[in-house]
């Protein structure tokens, strides 16, 4: 499983990246998480919010920073 935080590395992104690396604790996963700052990678994704989150190249959540609970919720449903 890939999993990318798109965000251009503000606080809200980072959070998400931490709350995902809870939540894959959470759940004893194990993913390659990825963050993507360019503006343009962000783009290609159809992403106008940040931050977002790509599951295996789908979006999943934007423009929100979700917490573990909420992430763990969509992983286990993505298994």
């Amino acid at each position: 499983m890939t999993i990318k935080v798109l965000g251009p590395g503000c606080k809200n992104c980072v959070s998400l990246a931490e709350n995902t690396k809870a939540a894959l604790e959470q759940l004893g996963m194990q993913a390659e998480l990825i963050k993507v700052t360019d503006f343009k990678d962000i783009a290609a994704y159809g992403v106008m919010s940040t931050p977002a989150l790509v599951v295996d190249e789908r979006v999943v959540s934007y423009g929100k920073v979700l917490k573990p609970k909420e992430i763990a919720n969509i992983l286990e449903k993505l298994r």
